[in-house]
């Protein structure tokens, strides 16, 4: 095979893949609208990427032609079933019969093979999703269906086609089909979780809203929708409070949530009236990837019946014992000498390593030292924790609303409030979920945030989380006079090396550079940097020029050992020039001269002759000697 040819099979892989990937958005895009098309829409999207597949094929000889279009037609089988599978190979195999030849029969052949293969492998895994072990058991099915169809067909091997082009073919067919089938896995396990965040969402049992900086609705759950009489959320989406409530509660709510998107601090169960009702809501801002405000997040519960309930407590002491035992939440009375004179059972139940002592007729300070005993809680001190408990039931004849996690992780919502007679009056409440769910939305923030800072190609940090560290420790530096260095790395030849070897491979390439500077440093306050395109940036806190140098030669040193083939290249390996720069013993009024110092360290390095380090200042001598070395 030539380089051309090489370089076809390259094109028509990267047509392959592109279709299958925009496919994967679309259908994360439109899922709902998808919702039992989605098997026919694969196979017209598989049937189409075959066609492609044919029409960028290397034509061998007249009518035998060498392409890609195996792979998304097994993985229409793995991926859809029997439906998609048909609705791919119908057109395939017409297309191939149009374009006729003296392998068109052969080729239609190889179509309905290859198709069978991955519908097989979806039946008999039929009760299970698609996994890497399916498409692994396709890919080496597709290898072998492919290597007999080679020596099979009369059109392949009377031609010379199976010899010249059998095992690239071969190849790179499975190759693409290891690549898109991944992409698929990927889109389906992306699926699958939106479908659960959507379900929670909306099947919550609390009233959950989101709001943009307006204070307007634009996304509700079904039980938010039903409290306001709508027939579906979609029906809220634009509105304001101002549309569903009276105006002098519409506008406190406003101000209220206003103040939250202003300062950014969050209200956690803040009172609210609608009407009759009483809710008790927790409002948390919500930041993009630069930590800008752009709306709010509420989880609202209706809570009425519990504020009804504790009034009546208060009016009607004789219908207590009734009215306690139909509560979902724990309910327990202690009298002014802090004895527990009545309590139900979710009382006792929401605190089972204590349930034991929590009775009728139970002492505060008994309760509490069976709570110390047992560590039931999170947070007991481990000193004086007799001091605790006089504090604590000392505290229980105090108006108060606290939330406390248990050993088991559960989180507990106690509300505490006096009575006219001095009695104090509990409320338990289980807001684990509550308490899940807002840290999903803190780890969904944190993750976001990560994503915003990370190089998508290397995972190393990209260059503006890079720019924040290095102003961050630059200040630093300037404050303590503690050293900071800076090194530069460029990938010598790089541009002949895409030209050599392609653009895949120089992905490859700078993925490995990035692996050798992550092993290079050694303390987690080292930041390692994709700066952009083939240049790669190491900041170095309280590390001087000697330090850096360490550095630098350590990853010289595994970039030899990887010994990375580049034969456009002088050394006839990739290696890289890297430039140092630090702040020991010298004045840099601002960062981006501190870097460009060490910029023009790195092209006296190139200029030099290249996989060289260079110091900038006085220290280059220093260091052109040991890169000699």
């Amino acid at each position: 095979m030539t380089s051309a040819s090489w370089e076809q099979f390259a094109g028509n892989l990267a047509f392959v893949t592109l279709a299958v990937a925009m496919w994967a958005h679309i259908s994360i895009w439109y899922q709902k609208s998808l919702i039992g098309l989605e098997r026919p829409t694969w196979g017209v999207i598989a049937g189409i990427t075959s066609i492609g597949s044919m029409m960028l094929a290397i034509q061998f000889a007249s009518g035998i032609f060498i392409d890609l279009r195996f792979a998304p037609l097994a993985l229409a089988g793995l991926f859809g079933g029997v439906i998609a599978a048909a609705v791919a190979a119908v057109p395939a195999i017409v297309f191939r019969s149009f374009a006729g030849g003296a392998g068109a029969f052969d080729g239609v052949v190889a179509i309905l093979f290859v198709t069978a293969i991955g519908v097989v492998v979806h039946i008999l895994y039929r009760r299970g999703r698609a996994d890497i072990y399916k498409l692994a058991a396709v890919t080496i099915l597709l290898g072998f269906g492919l290597s007999i169809i080679l020596v099979t067909l009369p059109s392949l091997t009377q031609s010379g086609a199976a010899a010249a082009f059998g095992v690239p073919l071969v190849l790179m067919n499975c190759v693409a089909t290891i690549i898109c089938g991944l992409i698929m896995l990927k889109t389906a396990r992306l699926k699958l979780e939106r479908r659960v965040l959507e379900t929670a969402f909306s099947q919550s049992p609390d009233y959950l809203y989101v709001k943009d900086r307006e204070s307007r609705f634009i996304a509700v759950n079904n039980n938010m929708a039903r409290l306001f009489h709508f027939s579906s959320p979609a029906e809220m989406f634009g509105l304001s409070d101002f549309s569903l409530r009276t105006a002098p509660d519409a506008e406190e709510l406003y101000h209220r949530e206003q103040e939250i998107i202003r300062t950014g601090e969050p209200l956690v169960d803040s009172l609210e009236r609608m009407g009759e009702r009483h809710l008790l809501a927790s409002k948390v801002p919500l930041l993009d990837s630069e930590g800008q405000i752009i709306g709010l997040a509420g989880v609202t519960r209706d809570v009425t019946e519990s504020i009804e309930l504790e009034r009546e407590l208060r009016q009607k002491r004789n219908l207590l014992t009734l009215a306690m035992n139909g509560m979902s939440e724990g309910f327990a009375m202690f009298d002014k000498k802090g004895v527990l004179v009545f309590c139900n059972e979710q009382y006792r139940n929401a605190f089972p390593l204590s349930r034991d002592v929590r009775v009728v007729g139970a002492h505060i300070t008994k309760i509490l030292q069976r709570v110390i005993e047992t560590g039931e809680r999170i947070g007991l001190p481990q000193e004086t924790p007799e001091k605790w408990v006089e504090a604590a039931a000392a505290a229980l004849h105090v108006n108060k609303d606290e939330e406390i996690q248990l050993r088991n992780g559960e989180w507990r919502a106690l509300k505490t409030r006096l009575a006219h007679d001095g009695s104090a009056m509990v409320v338990v409440s289980d807001i684990t979920v509550t308490k899940e769910a807002e840290a999903a939305l803190q780890l969904s923030a944190q993750q976001l945030r990560s994503l915003a800072d990370t190089d998508g190609l290397t995972s190393l940090a990209n260059r503006r989380a890079f720019d924040a560290a290095f102003v961050r420790e630059f200040e630093t530096c300037r404050e303590t006079n503690i050293p900071l260095s800076v090194l530069m790395i460029d990938v010598d030849r790089f541009k002949l090396y895409n030209d050599t070897y392609g653009h895949l491979a120089g992905d490859e390439c700078l993925r490995a550079v990035g692996e050798c500077l992550e092993k290079s440093v050694k303390r987690s306050g080292d930041v390692v940097a994709r700066y952009g395109g083939e240049e790669f940036v190491v900041l170095l806190p309280n590390t001087d020029e000697t330090g850096a140098m360490i550095v630098a030669e350590e990853f010289k040193r595994l970039l030899s050992r990887e010994d990375l083939p580049h034969t456009s290249s002088e050394f006839g390996r990739v290696t890289a020039s890297i430039g140092i720069s630090s702040t020991g013993g010298k004045v840099f009024s601002d960062t981006q001269k501190l870097l460009a110092a060490a910029d023009a360290a790195m092209y006296e390095a190139k200029e030099q002759g290249r996989n060289q380090i260079r110091v900038q200042g006085p220290a280059r001598r220093v260091s052109a000697a040991r890169a000699g070395s």
